[in-house]
């Protein structure tokens, strides 16, 4: 069975557009500081490091976009709706998005089941996924943790995103009268 990964409604009522506001200067110091500490990531993106990249979630009211410039890095979360013009534009269900953050789910499966979308330059999308692919990311990479603690950040995103899918995906079995 394809689930759709979407937030039940009454999750997407707790995130309105201002809601997600402070997510851009942390987003934004999060990725500067991994500029510093991974500089090859940034590196691979080659010409398309200062490309920018509209993370819309289809389940949220705003949208993230994201210049990847290595130590000047930005990250700007907008409404939905703000007609801000980006090289590339990515769409999908958040729990969704994490997944290929994190390399958990398979792009091109999600791509081709139609559960996210992709438009604008085609090989900034592929030098994106390529960097990201290759660096091997986790959690406690854009946390700057290492040791322990970034081992027990690790688990507790990687067991939250997990537990937060399967409620999404199960929100949708029994919206359409499943088990």
């Amino acid at each position: 069975m394809v689930v759709d990964g979407q937030l039940p409604p009454f999750v997407r009522h707790l995130f309105p557009h201002f809601a997600g506001l402070p997510f851009g200067p942390l987003l934004t110091s999060s990725l500067r500081s991994l500029a510093r500490r991974r500089p090859r990531l940034f590196d691979r993106l080659g010409e398309h490091g200062s490309a920018s990249y509209r993370i819309a979630p289809s389940d949220l009211a705003f949208s993230f976009i994201v210049t990847p410039r290595g130590t000047m890095s930005v990250v700007r979360v907008v409404r939905n709706d703000d007609p801000a013009s980006t090289d590339v534009t990515i769409t999908g269900p958040i729990l969704m998005l994490l997944g290929l953050l994190d390399g958990t789910l398979d792009g091109d499966a999600l791509f081709f089941h139609r559960v996210i979308s992709v438009s604008g330059r085609t090989e900034a999308v592929v030098a994106l996924r390529n960097a990201i692919e290759d660096a091997e990311l986790r959690p406690s990479d854009l946390l700057g943790l290492s040791g322990t603690l970034a081992r027990f950040a690790d688990a507790g995103v990687f067991g939250s995103l997990a537990a937060a899918r399967h409620l999404a995906d199960r929100a949708v079995v029994d919206g359409r009268g499943g088990a």
